[in-house]
């Protein structure tokens, strides 16, 4: 229990940082805009309390804003994918259900499982993030486009990043 805390407080940190200082200064023709702090909410433990799921998101959220001047767009946008993330969890469930203490890991349900929990993690929180950036369907299409290109971004970088930290069996 101790060890998960500390591995996920550093995982916070590091992905806080690495969000606000590199990817935030990513902007290729107002299209591209990389998310990976929220890989944290989507590495969370499968028997991670509601509310400290909701709070763990809402302070990564609100810590990216702070520093992006964002203005609670992060913090909604990650409430909002830590509160469907249960019922996308179950969606994805293999019939055996998820072992208990584990975490949603490439080396634990395979890639395949991965990529699709993840996209889907990272296709709402662009939709959700971009829409209410925007305030507006006036350019509905366009804004769609946005949210389709940094989801992709995003989930390479994803993955990319679990292939490199994946620990080889």
């Amino acid at each position: 229990m101790i060890n998960k805390i500390g591995s996920n407080t550093i995982r916070f940190i590091f992905l806080a940082i690495f969000q606000v200082a590199i990817l935030n200064n990513i902007d290729l023709g107002g299209y591209l805009s990389p998310f990976l702090y929220i890989l944290f909410i989507i590495l969370l433990p499968f028997e991670t309390p509601k509310w400290l799921l909701l709070v763990s998101a809402f302070f990564i959220g609100i810590t990216v804003d702070i520093f992006s001047n964002t203005i609670g767009l992060h913090a909604f946008s990650s409430v909002f994918i830590a509160y469907a993330r249960p019922s996308i969890l179950q969606s994805f469930a293999p019939h055996e259900g998820y072992s208990t203490g584990s975490t949603p890991l490439t080396n634990s349900y395979g890639l395949n499982w991965f990529i699709r929990y993840s996209a889907l993690m990272t296709i709402i929180h662009s939709l959700i993030f971009f829409y209410i950036e925007a305030f507006s369907f006036e350019f509905f299409f366009s804004t769609l486009w946005k949210a389709i290109l940094s989801s992709v971004f995003t989930l390479i970088l994803i993955i990319l990043s679990r292939l490199l930290t994946v620990k080889r069996q």
